[in-house]
């Protein structure tokens, strides 16, 4: 009986694996994990999609700026600035990596990077990053000029060397990695001009802004792994959620005025004015959503709501990049 009930076990289990619907495994078997190119992993060092929007938002600054001083956007300084601002920034990424390795791997989230799951060692991740910083700072040094190629380093480096290694220490990192974080459109606009303006400040606010309400809401998404590794972002050591939230609001609402000052300096018009206002009270909406459910950081509940305010941090950024450049383009 016990032979015949094993035998017919046995024909279901083959049965569902030539169905698809289960491997056959034997039992202590693990799978291997599929081949990481090693392409694949310079992406992830570069942080490719981080990279991509500080590309975006450099374009915001150098189109703009070109349409204000009726200078040519497709050229081949647009591209080689766009391309040494866009090194620079993966190479940047890449120390930063190479510094947290440590703490990259304690989280879930962060743990198969190329260099805290082995892939890569530390020293490899370094040299990426530094030779990558200085070629794209020595190639806008030529293609657009010194001032941008300055500005660009300085941005590298206080972000390497000042809001990585206070992660560790202070919540205050954000504010400290906001100013890195909103120079882009900065680098863009004095790739035309070789001055820092009006102009360039008022972009440089926007992105200044909108970064508490988008970081904050992954540290809440994110609390467990980020306290696993002893990184103070603000939901770790804010254990009710009431600072967060008051961060996330107050950012998210003087976001809104500050969106529409480049309008005051001639750069949009009321069609810009409509769009970045209902994108901005969209954007401040889903952190109110999160604010009512009154929960602590991390709860799982929470979750869904962060999740959706992180969504439309990513949504609201290329919509108003878009609604600046069409506007003024009418």
């Amino acid at each position: 009986m016990t032979t015949k009930a094993t035998s017919l076990g046995a024909r279901k289990v083959d049965d569902e694996t030539i169905r698809g619907i289960a491997p056959t495994k034997t039992v202590g078997e693990t799978r291997p994990k599929p081949r990481v190119s090693f392409v694949s992993d310079l992406l992830t060092l570069f942080k490719i999609r981080v990279t991509s929007l500080v590309v975006l938002t450099s374009l915001l600054g150098f189109f703009l700026a070109a349409r204000k001083t009726g200078t040519d956007v497709m050229t081949w300084k647009m591209l080689a600035t766009m391309l040494g601002i866009g090194i620079v920034s993966g190479g940047a990424a890449a120390l930063n990596q190479a510094i947290e390795a440590t703490q990259d791997g304690k989280m879930a989230r962060t743990k198969d990077r190329p260099v805290p799951s082995g892939r890569m060692t530390k020293a490899t991740a370094i040299g990426w990053g530094l030779a990558s910083v200085a070629a794209g700072c020595a190639l806008l040094w030529v293609m657009a000029n010194p001032l941008t190629a300055l500005l660009t380093f300085a941005t590298a480096a206080t972000y390497v060397l000042v809001y990585t290694p206070l992660k560790m220490i202070t919540p205050i990192c954000t504010l400290v990695g906001a100013f890195p974080g909103a120079m882009p459109p900065v680098l863009g606009w004095t790739a035309i001009t070789a001055s820092v303006d009006p102009e360039s400040l008022a972009l440089f606010a926007i992105l200044f802004f909108w970064q508490f309400p988008h970081f904050l809401a992954i540290a809440w998404l994110y609390r467990d792994d980020y306290e696993r590794a002893a990184i103070k972002m603000r939901p770790v050591v804010d254990n009710t959620g009431r600072i967060t939230l008051t961060e996330i609001l107050a950012n998210g609402a003087v976001l809104i005025p500050v969106s529409i000052a480049p309008v005051l300096l001639g750069m949009g018009s009321w069609p810009y004015i409509a769009a970045a206002t209902v994108l901005g009270l969209a954007y401040l909406w889903f952190g109110i959503r999160l604010a009512l459910l009154r929960m602590a950081p991390g709860a799982a509940a929470s979750k869904r709501h962060a999740r959706q305010l992180l969504q439309a941090s990513v949504i609201y950024l290329p919509l108003l990049v878009v609604a600046l450049i069409a506007d003024g383009s009418r």
